[in-house]
Formats: C-alpha cells, structure tokens, sequence
C-alpha cells in the first residue's frame, strides 16, 4: 500500500471500534477478514489514543525482553505468557499517509508486535516452545466443543 485514502481511514475507524468492543489493545486487518496489511494499537491509560499504521514494519528491537500475557480474539479463552523486545522502532504510513518512526515501550511495544505477527501470518502461541503450544491448542479446542 503506497498511499492512504478516505476508504483506508474509514476502515481503521472500524478497527478501533472493534478494538474497543472487544476490549482489547490492537487489531490487525486480517483478524477482521481484510487481507491488507493494517493495524490499531491503543495501549493507554485513558484510551482514544489509537495509532493506525499501514506497513508497519520493525527497524530495531531492544535486546531486553519483556513478558506479557497476550490474548486473542482468534483463539477465544485461553492466553500465554510471552517474551517480546521491551521496545521497538517502527516505520509505518500515518493516518495523513506520511511515513512516520515511531519508538513503541512497554504495552505499546507488545501490542504493536503482536499486530505485526497477525499481518505475517503468526498468531502469539507460535512464540510458544511446540509442548507449550499444543497444550494451549487443545485447551482451547476444549473450550470451543463445550460452546
């Protein structure tokens, strides 16, 4: 995507509504059934601070790591902890389509990473060692057959 346009806005304005409804920290374009490479992130104390990026993309990423429990949306239920850079760069195009870097700590950083990981085609639990990752699996499918 080389350019942001009304169509493109609109869009993002849904993802934070969805986000919001949710509730949640972020969403990715994908998670919503459009394949482009979109996200949301809004990690503050206060909300309606959301950041929409297009081609977001990392520069750098803190050697110190940070542990989370991260959630999602796709996989309803069930949660892992896990380690991701405590901060990172990113390049994205802006909501005014200029291309903006941005350092992202803490929550923000996460968040932004787990997006990130949505538009590749990774979901939190391939960040899990393959026993961890099973064991979430079938705990989640669990939850699914008694629903």
């Amino acid at each position: 995507m080389d350019s942001v346009n009304d169509e493109i806005r609109a869009l993002w304005a849904d993802m934070i509504a969805t986000m919001e409804a949710m509730p949640g920290v972020g969403l990715a374009a994908p998670q919503i059934g459009v394949m482009l490479r979109l996200a949301v992130v809004d990690a503050s104390q206060t909300r309606g601070q959301a950041v929409c990026m297009a081609n977001p993309e990392v520069l750098h990423a803190s050697v110190q790591l940070r542990a989370h429990e991260e959630a999602s949306p796709n996989l309803p239920g069930v949660s892992a902890v896990i380690e991701r850079p405590r901060a990172v760069t990113l390049r994205f195009l802006n909501a005014d389509g200029v291309t903006e870097e941005r350092d992202f700590v803490g929550l923000w950083a996460t968040s932004v990473q787990h997006q990130i990981d949505h538009l590749n085609g990774r979901l939190y639990f391939d960040h899990l060692k393959p026993v961890k990752r099973q064991m979430l699996l079938k705990r989640a499918e669990k939850l699914r057959d008694r629903a």
